[in-house]
């Protein structure tokens, strides 16, 4: 009968009061997660130009993170926020006029059933409609104003990592307990996964957005500018994509007499804007990796229901991490076990 030792005691019950005391803390500060993924997210992306401001050009730190912070402000955060405004403007007019959406769609199902014979939209599905239309849009408000939190929090964070980012490096690898190949791997893997995730699936939906945009004025849509800015949110959703916007929009502009100009976005959106997403990613796959389309599918689930839709980006990017953790861990801890056993195989008479 075997026991275990008081000293093995003493580190499962230490090992526990940290796990217990890390899960108080981590619920207290969930909101705060997304400022904090972007944070890291912004740390991968910038920390080679800190370092070589720092080490080869010999800014001060201080100096060096502020410039990195205002110039990922300018090019990356400010013309999201204002593609953000843009769509939260729409969307407030879309609160206070919910039961004028409804009517529009009302009228439109009617075109429809006379032109087709075909009811779209009963009377029950409409009410339904309504109910969600009026139950989501508050919600996603509401992440708008989160992120506004998440950015402060996120630059808090960025600055700090910034300019200690030797120090901090040194110290996650004292304390990660894995092999070196490993910690290197998980560096390495971790990059490929930022630049994947964050840059790769944004870019390739804001090319495929004004792929759609120049549609949009060919085929004088209203409002072109705005049903941008809502295709390049979509096109990030997988399966769907850039589809929720273009094939709805064509049958609106059919059933509203517009019959050319409805078939001309619907044979664009299908021919154009739909293949422009399989080229682009294949084109820019080897510079900046590509995404399965499962962990997109399941990281968006994942991310829209923990962060809003600021999740579309962190999601796949949480179950990328996720994976990877699994596949280090197999090598870490089950590939030895595995040389053992092939040793004590061989050694057997």
């Amino acid at each position: 009968m075997s026991y275990i030792d008081n000293e093995r005691l003493k580190q499962i019950f230490f090992l526990l009061i940290i796990v217990l005391w890390g899960v108080l803390l981590f619920s207290e500060l969930y909101g705060l997660f997304p400022g904090f993924l972007g944070a890291v997210t912004l740390y991968i992306l910038c920390r080679k130009w800190m370092l070589k401001l720092v080490e080869e050009r010999k800014w001060k730190k201080s100096v060096a993170a502020a410039t990195l912070m205002i110039l990922s402000f300018i090019i990356i955060l400010l013309p999201f926020g204002l593609l953000i405004n843009m769509l939260t403007a729409k969307v407030s007019y879309a609160i206070s006029h919910s039961s004028a959406l409804i009517q529009g769609f009302e009228t439109v199902n009617q075109r429809l059933q006379e032109a087709t014979g075909f009811n779209v939209l009963s009377e029950t599905r409409l009410q339904r409609m309504q109910e969600n239309l009026t139950n989501f849009l508050p919600t996603f408000l509401g992440a708008t104003f989160n992120t506004l939190t998440a950015i402060a929090i996120m630059y808090f964070v960025l600055y700090f990592m910034l300019t200690c980012a030797r120090e901090m490096e040194a110290g996650l690898a004292d304390y990660i307990p894995l092999r070196d190949e490993n910690v290197v791997r998980l560096g390495s893997e971790l990059k490929k996964m930022v630049v994947s995730n964050g840059i790769g699936i944004p870019l390739i939906a804001v090319i495929q957005g004004i792929v759609a945009l120049i549609g949009y004025f060919i085929f004088k849509v209203p409002q072109p500018v705005f049903w941008f800015v809502v295709t390049c949110f979509t096109a990030m959703l997988p399966i769907i994509g850039a589809a929720a916007v273009y094939v709805p929009m064509g049958i609106f502009l059919i059933a509203d007499g517009h019959t050319w100009n409805g078939v001309g976005v619907l044979i664009y959106g299908f021919a154009v804007v739909g293949s422009s997403d399989n080229i682009f990613r294949f084109l820019l796959a080897k510079k900046i990796g590509d995404v399965h389309p499962l962990i997109t599918v399941f990281g968006v689930i994942v991310g829209v229901s923990l962060f809003g839709f600021i999740g579309l980006i962190f999601g796949p990017l949480l179950i990328s991490m996720f994976i990877l953790l699994v596949q280090i861990y197999s090598n870490e801890f089950l590939s030895r076990k595995r040389q053992v056993k092939v040793v004590k195989t061989e050694k057997a008479p």
